[in-house]
């Protein structure tokens, strides 16, 4: 296949996705196609949108590829597009969000204590709409359920991973200002078996005690 026909292929397939395509899901398209030859097509499409100053970018967003627009344009969209209410978070919904995004892995007691009212119907919206899941248990009295971000989650603010999340002093907050009450981390410290995450690109890594596994969303 010749590599103008390979190009105007993967452009054509970026651009009727309504999410971000994985490499592995391109290359299953044209098997024929080594993926180092898909990431430099890409990479090529992406320079040709900067170069000529169009109004659209290839980005990278939870490990796979998608078409969006310039952010510079955004403020003529806006006029154009509404968000329509099912689809826009709530202030309550994105105040928990940052707490779990931020927090993770957070129980339900301690996005409460951050917050300072229940979270019960706010986490459940969340988990319906897939941007929170149940990451495990915290193995202290009781076992309180953890809570983390999912791949839609990137997804829906454009993140390629987790570190990519802005830093809390760009909203002019400090760890400290969502620092856990005195209780709370008394028990995280005290409790050897907790279960922490790590952030490794889109994975998210679980570990208890000495055992890891990897935990898809």
């Amino acid at each position: 296949m010749h590599k103008d026909q390979v190009k105007n292929i993967i452009e054509a397939m970026l651009f009727v996705s309504d999410k971000p395509l994985f490499l592995n899901e391109i290359k299953g398209v044209l098997d024929e196609s080594k993926a180092q030859d898909i990431k430099d097509v890409i990479s090529e499409l992406s320079s040709e949108y900067e170069d000529t100053s169009r109004a659209f970018r290839i980005k990278e967003i939870a490990g796979g590829y998608q078409i969006t627009t310039d952010p510079s344009l955004a403020p003529w969209l806006k006029k154009l597009y509404k968000t329509s209410g099912a689809d826009r978070l709530s202030g309550p919904s994105l105040e928990t969000l940052a707490i779990v995004a931020y927090k993770q892995p957070a129980t339900k007691p301690e996005i409460e204590a951050i917050r300072g009212v229940n979270v019960d119907g706010v986490l459940k919206t969340l988990i319906e709409k897939n941007l929170v899941r149940i990451a495990g248990r915290r193995e202290t009295v009781g076992r309180p359920i953890l809570y983390g971000t999912t791949q839609e989650f990137l997804q829906y603010f454009g993140l390629n991973s987790l570190e990519e999340l802005p830093k809390l002093e760009e909203f002019n907050i400090t760890e400290q200002d969502i620092e856990l009450p005195e209780h709370l981390r008394k028990e995280e410290e005290t409790t050897p078996d907790t279960v922490r995450l790590k952030r490794t690109g889109t994975e998210e890594v679980y570990t208890e005690g000495k055992d890891e596994a990897v935990q898809s969303s």
